[in-house]
C-alpha cells in the first residue's frame, strides 16, 4: 500500500458531467487521459474531443481491463461511486472518487478491504480543503495563532431551484438521501479535519418545503472525546446561497466566508484577542479570482501515488463522515418518508 510509483498516472474519468469536465480541467493542458467514460456517449465524446490517445466509453468494464490506466476519477451520482471505485481497486487502480464515496459507511468498508488487498490508493473528493480561505486557516491554526481549539460553527445552504424535488437528488435510490448526504458532508468533512473525531453525535434531519422523500434541512451537534463542539446546519432553504465557517480558539477566532460565484466572494476573517481583551486585532483577506482547489485535490492525489502514502482525506475520513450521517438519519426516522414538523404544509 505504501509503494511509490514514479511513473505519470495514466487516467480515466467516469462520469462526464458537470464534475467530470472540471476534472479534466484539473488535469491540466494535456491530460493523460486514456478514456472518458458515460452512459450518455455524447457526453463521453465531447468531453475526449481534442486530447490526443483519449478514447470515449459507455462501458466502465473497458476502463478496469485496460492495463495502461492507473488511475480512475470517478464522478457519478451517489449510487454508482461506490461500485465503479470497487471495480477500480480491485482491477490495482488508484481512485478519486467524488464526496460522499458511498451511500452507505459499509460500502466504503468494502472498498477499503479491496484495496488494501490491492494496494490501490483510494482519495476522496472532498474539494473544499483546498479552497484558499480553508488552506490558509489550517495554516494558521498550525502555526499555534488560535491558541487551543474550542469549538466551530459551520452553515452552509441554497435555494434549490425550479423542479429540484424531481432531479435525481431528491430519490434516496440514487443519493442516500437529501441535504445532509449532499452539502453536509462537506461541513462534516473539515468540521473533522479542524477538531478531529467525533464519538459523541446528535441532531435532527427533516422536510421543510421541497415535495421530496429526503431531507432539505439538517442540524447537528458533534463533540470530541476532549468536549470541543461542531454545530452545523445545511439546508437547501437557504433562498440565497451561504457558505459560512467559525472557529474559535481560546486566543483568536476565524471567519470563512463565501466561495466565489453564488456564494460570494471567499474571505477569511482573522480576530485576534489582545492582552486586554475589548475589540480584537482584525486581518481580513479575500480572494476574489476563485480558487484552485479542483487543481491542488488532483495534484495530491497525483502525490499520494507518486509517493506511495495514504491519501488525506481517504476511506477513514469517508467512513466516519457517513457513520455520522447514519446516525444522524436514524435519529430523524429517515426511511425513505420524510418527517415533516408539526406544523409544515403536506
Amino acid at each position: 500500500m505504501n509503494r511509490p510509483d514514479t511513473e505519470q498516472p495514466q487516467f480515466a474519468v467516469i462520469g462526464c458531467g458537470l464534475i467530470g469536465r472540471k476534472r479534466v480541467a484539473a488535469l491540466g493542458k494535456n491530460p493523460p487521459l486514456l478514456y472518458t467514460c458515460d452512459l450518455d456517449a455524447t457526453r463521453a465524446a465531447d468531453l475526449a474531443r481534442g486530447i490526443a490517445g483519449c478514447t470515449a466509453v459507455t462501458d466502465a468494464a473497458r476502463v478496469f481491463s485496460d492495463p495502461r490506466v492507473t488511475a480512475v476519477i470517478i464522478s457519478t451520482l451517489n449510487a454508482s461511486l461506490a461500485p465503479l471505485a470497487l471495480a477500480a481497486v480491485r482491477a490495482g487502480q488508484h481512485v478519486l472518487v467524488e464526496k460522499p464515496g458511498a451511500l452507505t459507511a459499509a460500502q466504503l468498508r468494502e472498498v477499503g478491504d479491496a484495496a488494501t488487498r490491492s494496494g490501490a490508493r483510494v482519495r476522496l473528493g472532498y474539494n473544499h480543503r483546498f479552497h484558499p480561505a480553508l488552506q490558509r486557516a489550517r495554516a494558521l491554526i498550525d502555526a499555534g495563532e488560535l491558541g487551543p481549539l474550542l469549538f466551530l460553527r459551520g452553515r452552509y445552504g441554497h435555494g434549490g431551484r425550479k423542479g429540484y424535488d424531481r432531479e435525481w437528488r431528491a430519490d434516496p435510490a440514487l443519493s442516500g438521501g437529501g441535504e445532509l448526504i449532499d452539502q453536509g458532508v462537506h461541513l462534516i468533512d473539515l468540521a473533522g479535519w479542524f477538531l478531529g473525531e467525533f464519538p459523541t453525535v446528535s441532531g435532527h434531519a427533516t422536510t421543510y418545503f421541497w415535495d421530496m422523500p429526503v431531507d432539505d434541512n439538517a442540524f447537528l451537534s458533534l463533540r470530541t472525546a476532549a468536549g470541543q463542539t461542531a454545530w452545523l446546519h445545511v439546508s437547501c432553504t437557504e433562498w440565497k446561497n451561504l457558505f459560512s465557517l467559525e472557529i474559535y480558539g481560546r486566543d483568536a477566532k476565524l471567519a470563512i466566508d463565501g466561495l466565489g460565484g453564488s456564494y460570494g466572494v471567499e474571505r477569511l476573517t482573522f480576530y485576534k484577542m489582545l492582552p486586554e481583551m475589548g475589540p480584537p486585532e482584525t486581518t481580513a483577506w479575500e480572494f476574489p479570482r476563485g480558487d484552485d482547489s479542483w487543481a491542488l485535490e488532483t495534484r495530491a492525489f497525483v502525490d499520494d501515488i507518486r509517493l506511495g502514502r495514504e491519501p488525506s482525506p481517504g476511506l477513514a475520513e469517508g467512513i466516519r463522515t457517513l457513520e455520522i450521517v447514519e446516525e444522524v438519519y436514524r435519529l430523524s426516522g429517515f426511511d425513505g418518508v420524510p418527517r415533516r414538523p408539526a406544523g409544515m404544509r403536506d
